[in-house]
């Protein structure tokens, strides 16, 4: 493995640069190729080659451009054509620093374009695999549902790609086949919801498989927030974090499907004063809705085809805890191979992958630190004493370090009424904390 430093090559070219063909494409007489993805968190992510680095990408309909904004995982990235421009998002900062970069090569198995504009951030505090777990690298969208019919089977967590010339629907009834409107790079679907009243309402939302939430909505004079909701943290974005209200809406109708008490949130007014496009829309539809569906994006027929799958019907989760948790740095974990007991040491050096075995038969590896980056006041969590910061060592007497960051989430979040017992390390010394899981819409 290179222990050389992670950087970007920047190649910043005079000559003109010779383009071989626009836009995605697939070798000719292919018709279709299929990707697996990992599902993280309701988010698709899918490896992308980039001028022939391998990177992990989040498929976000919602973005116009690719995005590349954490490269510390990887040796050297190649970035060709640069330019310094300035990139608006969600989040309650200012506009951030970037730089546009094209002519690069994208690869997707055997999809390539060869002229690929992206847009580079180097602000080290946007990155989004602390909070998923895995390596993220950038976010890419538009470009390729534009070249594609993108058929995502979120249950089989794969993709198939296909050349939009040769694509045939087959009819099935078991489909609803609906119009979308695709405005500056974005999609747009017509829906219905049933808020306070019970009357429906008319919504147009961004269609946004890079949100893992369900529903955000903007308040309006027909948007209103619903009379049961409590203020909360929604997310992270490119402009920093998102805070607004969580809440539930009684129904949301997409053509003849109804999803009841649908979770939802309204972002605060500051996360998105610098954009400017959002009076054309009530707000964005994301993952947790998406992926109950066998979802079908026909961009150059402005449809989208839906069928219900096995996740239909499966309840909405909640953050019934109030904790937010992010992987920070690693630790040493120190196991008695005889019986399996961890123990952890706060020894938070640098160490790899390597494993230690001693003679007293203990084996000592490296795992990543989990903390607690965000605690919603008022929440069982809060009210039992955790703090913002504290190192998560168990949930109910089982060793963090074995599981994966989404697993602990559900862990400690798994169903209302569970009684959860969270082992803590604070400055040194090992704390253990008891509280019960609630449902604050209740």
């Amino acid at each position: 493995m290179n222990c050389l430093r992670p950087h970007i090559i920047f190649f910043l070219m005079l000559l003109s640069f010779s383009v071989t063909g626009q836009g995605f494409n697939l070798p000719e007489g292919q018709k279709s190729e299929k990707v697996k993805f990992q599902l993280i968190n309701n988010l698709i992510i899918v490896p992308i080659e980039v001028n022939g680095t391998e990177l992990s990408f989040l498929l976000d309909s919602g973005v116009s451009s690719p995005i590349l904004f954490n490269i510390s995982e990887t040796d050297s990235v190649q970035i060709n054509h640069v330019s310094e421009i300035t990139i608006k998002g969600f989040g309650d900062n200012e506009p951030i620093k970037a730089l546009a970069s094209k002519g690069n090569q994208f690869r997707l198995k055997n999809i390539v374009n060869e002229n690929q504009k992206l847009f580079v951030v180097m602000d080290k505090s946007i990155n989004f695999s602390t909070s998923l777990g895995i390596p993220v690298h950038g976010i890419i969208g538009y470009d390729i549902f534009r070249d594609f019919v993108v058929d995502i089977n979120y249950t089989k967590k794969s993709i198939r790609f296909r050349d939009p010339e040769t694509y045939v629907y087959r009819e099935n009834k078991s489909n609803e086949v609906l119009p979308l409107s695709i405005r500056a790079k974005k999609a747009y679907l017509n829906t219905g919801l049933y808020l306070n009243d019970g009357k429906e309402v008319s919504a147009r939302l961004l269609l946004d498989t890079g949100s893992s939430d369900a529903l955000w909505l903007f308040e309006s004079d027909s948007v209103q927030v619903p009379d049961k909701h409590y203020d909360d943290f929604l997310g992270k974005g490119l402009n920093g974090n998102i805070y607004g209200k969580r809440t539930k809406v009684n129904g949301l109708k997409i053509g003849r499907f109804m999803l009841n008490d649908a979770k939802a949130a309204f972002p605060d007014k500051d996360s998105f004063r610098e954009l400017t496009n959002l009076v054309n829309r009530n707000g964005s539809l994301g993952g947790s809705v998406l992926k109950r569906f066998r979802v079908v994006f026909d961009y150059q027929r402005n449809r989208i085809i839906l069928r219900k799958n096995s996740n239909f019907n499966r309840p909405f989760k909640y953050n019934l805890s109030g904790l937010d948790l992010q992987h920070a740095g690693i630790r040493y974990i120190a196991e008695s191979i005889s019986d399996g007991r961890g123990v952890v040491y706060a020894d938070k050096r640098e160490f790899g992958n390597v494993q230690l075995l001693f003679e007293n038969q203990t084996r000592l590896s490296v795992a990543p630190e989990i903390i607690v980056s965000s605690i919603r006041a008022g929440s069982p969590a809060h009210e039992a004493g955790l703090q913002e910061g504290d190192v998560i060592l168990a949930v109910n007497g089982k060793s963090v370090h074995r599981y994966k960051l989404q697993d602990i989430l559900e862990m400690i979040n798994e169903k209302e009424g569970k009684r959860i017992k969270l082992l803590i390390e604070r400055y040194n010394s090992d704390l253990l904390f008891t509280f019960v899981l609630k449902n604050m819409l209740k």
